[in-house]
């Protein structure tokens, strides 16, 4: 945990995940929180919310507070998970768009070029790849499912995440910002509030969904189609009888 090559730094988090002690592992794993490699402090994260230790809240507090937003967000997604209401609180925040979940394009290369030259063995694959003209296969993650395919996306936002992690939630307040992205800027923020308002289960939601049918991106047409059909097939099913008690007989 203390190597000057952040790989080994990150793979030494992220292996604490596996521990079945507590202490001294979330002490340590806080302390890690302050590491200048940005990967490590979110891997952190992630193993902190493993051990659940007395601790783990407080150390995730502190990470809401990191300057880079991958960490905060990382944290904001972690207690989202504990129950804790500055996750749910961090979540509409950023799908709102007042708080920031990732970095701008250059700060991050920027970063990952700084990282590259700790890690030797990473630097000599990118060169490889540059080298031999690599690119990434077109259409990787199509016909998984809809969950799945806004994941592997490349170009997810944060924003788009917290409109899928919201989706459990049933509140007005939350129903009313995803209703919000649904008319946002970034195709990835749309399907995944489409996505979210469709496994609300709710008829009601219906004619919010009607406007996507003319999305520029098909991605959010084709499952605003297909979550239009599905909150219209719940409100057209046949609703069981009631059952009614019968009154008690008297004398």
């Amino acid at each position: 945990m203390q190597d000057k090559n952040p790989d080994t730094r990150l793979q030494a988090v992220v292996a604490l995940s596996l521990s079945a002690a507590k202490q001294p592992w979330t002490g340590m794993l806080a302390a890690m929180l302050d590491d200048k490699d940005v990967q490590v402090r979110v891997a952190t994260v992630a193993s902190l919310l493993d051990l659940r230790g007395p601790a783990t809240k407080a150390a995730l507090h502190k990470a809401l507070a990191d300057d880079v937003p991958e960490v905060s967000f990382a944290a904001t997604r972690a207690l989202y998970s504990l129950g804790d209401p500055a996750g749910k609180e961090g979540l509409l925040s950023v799908l709102a768009g007042e708080t920031k979940a990732s970095s701008g394009f250059v700060t991050k290369e920027k970063r990952d070029a700084i990282r590259m030259l700790h890690t030797p063995h990473t630097l000599f694959l990118f060169s490889l790849r540059i080298g031999a003209g690599f690119t990434p296969v077109p259409g990787l993650g199509m016909g998984v499912a809809s969950t799945e395919r806004l994941l592997t996306d490349p170009t997810l936002s944060g924003r788009a995440s917290a409109a899928l992690l919201l989706g459990k939630e049933k509140d007005e307040r939350t129903l009313q910002a995803l209703k919000d992205a649904l008319s946002d800027n970034t195709w990835s923020v749309r399907a995944s509030a489409v996505h979210s308002i469709a496994l609300r289960n709710d008829p009601a939601q219906k004619d919010a969904l009607l406007p996507l049918l003319l999305d520029k991106s098909q991605g959010v047409r084709l499952r605003a189609a297909v979550a239009w059909l599905r909150l219209d097939s719940i409100g057209s099913a046949p609703k069981a009888p009631a059952r009614h008690k019968l009154a008690p007989k008297k004398g």
